[in-house]
């Protein structure tokens, strides 16, 4: 078996240890799919980033809100929030009521507020505008990589952590895939699986033969080889189990919905110090185009609670000065209602960043609800790429230049410098 030379039907050595680890090692490993050939690496003091993608379109004008803007009141009815009823963050701005966690650590200046966030010529499509927050291009899936991909490429140790960048959900999203430092997705531990682009579902399929070799200790047959990589995958996949199972949170994450339950995952794997860098999760039902004001008043008491949460726990844990956390959707909404008591796509919306390490306020300015562009939609006053320059740079450590292109710089005064992380 150690011949490279192509056999009968045309396969290489190569060929065989794909069709092994596809067909063989499930019998191994039960439900757990195999673990990239990724070593173990010294664990220590390491920041997280925790990102909630809010899924279907957030109405950033029911969550920012305009109050002070005459315009906002004439062209929403339905889904208007009062003057007197919003939480104010400074004159002209406040929260959704529903966000009443969040307004207490943005009091306490541990949340940052990123009002018409966006890019150029966006678009309205939500699979391709969430595309492109993913690989923070506006070619969007056609990069390969994810933003947070090409960081972990470019910035872990090769090989990379198996338990590096974290999806909680059934499957991998793009802003977290790359080409050495694969992510894993699961949302119960027992279903713990690598996971990734469909080409990527089989983790030597994109291993060279000379990479294989220098995994392989010298006279080590392909069965061994098959038999120690399907060991690491359940050492992995033991280690995330007995993290989650054995988690006692220091707080009630309470009616914190679905979001509650993946946050308190999250924060489990924080404290294990598994290595975890990037933590991905998902919060839907923003896609509010009918009767949108109790749905989108709903999934911000969600928000707020589950985070609020998150953040005491991760407190309470000794834990809250390794992590921010990012909150963004695909596209904000239309400044006017549509006939059917909700709102439609529109364009920029707001970005929030919660955790103890940042320069919490406000940032940036809130878009014109009169100056609009040519299709009647907001202009964004912030590229949200510039808020990753600042993650890269200041927080996860790398070279925004690197992930994100020559001309993406750091969002001014957000983070430190250099983020101060003690054990």
């Amino acid at each position: 078996m150690s011949d490279p030379r192509p056999d009968r039907d045309g396969s290489s050595r190569r060929d065989f240890l794909q069709r092994s680890a596809a067909l063989g090692l499930s019998a191994l490993l039960g439900r757990e799919a195999l673990t990239p050939l990724l070593a173990d690496r010294p664990r220590g003091p390491e920041t997280v980033l925790v990102l909630v993608q809010l899924s279907g379109g957030n109405d950033g004008l029911s969550m920012v809100v305009p109050h002070a803007d005459p315009v906002y009141h004439a062209r929403r009815t339905s889904t208007r929030h009062e003057a007197n009823a919003v939480l104010r963050l400074d004159g002209s701005l406040g929260f959704n009521p529903a966000l009443a966690e969040l307004h207490r650590h943005f009091g306490a200046g541990a949340l940052a507020v990123v009002p018409g966030c966006g890019y150029p010529r966006p678009n309205r499509s939500h699979f391709e505008s969430m595309d492109i927050w993913h690989a923070a291009d506006e070619r969007g899936a056609a990069v390969g990589r994810g933003w947070l991909g090409r960081w972990a490429d470019a910035t872990l140790p090769d090989p990379a952590d198996p338990n590096a960048m974290v999806a909680v959900g059934k499957a991998v999203p793009l802003a977290l895939r790359a080409d050495r430092a694969k992510a894993v997705a699961f949302r119960n531990p027992l279903a713990y699986r690598v996971a990734a682009r469909e080409e990527q579902r089989d983790p030597l399929r994109r291993v060279s033969e000379a990479e294989i070799e220098a995994e392989r200790p010298v006279g080590e047959s392909d069965l061994d080889f098959l038999r120690r990589v399907a060991r690491r995958a359940r050492e992995s996949s033991f280690r995330i189990r007995r993290a989650v199972e054995g988690y006692r949170p220091k707080v009630n994450y309470g009616p914190g919905g679905r979001l509650g339950v993946d946050l308190r995952l999250a924060a489990s794997l924080i404290a294990a110090r598994l290595g975890t860098r990037v933590i991905h999760c998902t919060l839907g039902g923003f896609d509010t185009h009918v009767n949108q004001r109790p749905t989108h008043d709903a999934r911000m008491r969600e928000l707020s609670r589950a985070l609020d949460a998150f953040q005491r726990d991760l407190a309470a844990g000794g834990h809250a000065d390794r992590v921010v956390t990012l909150v963004f959707s695909e596209f904000g909404r239309r400044v006017a209602e549509n006939g059917s008591q909700g709102t439609d796509h529109g364009t920029a919306g707001p970005v929030l960043l919660l955790g103890e390490p940042l320069r919490g306020g406000l940032y940036g300015s809130q878009p014109s609800l009169t100056d609009l562009d040519a299709r009647g939609d907001m202009k964004m006053t912030t590229d949200f790429r510039a808020i990753y320059a600042s993650l890269v740079e200041r927080w996860l450590g790398g070279s925004a230049k690197t992930v994100l292109g020559p001309d993406r710089r750091p969002l001014a005064d957000l983070l430190p410098e250099r983020p101060a992380v003690d054990g």
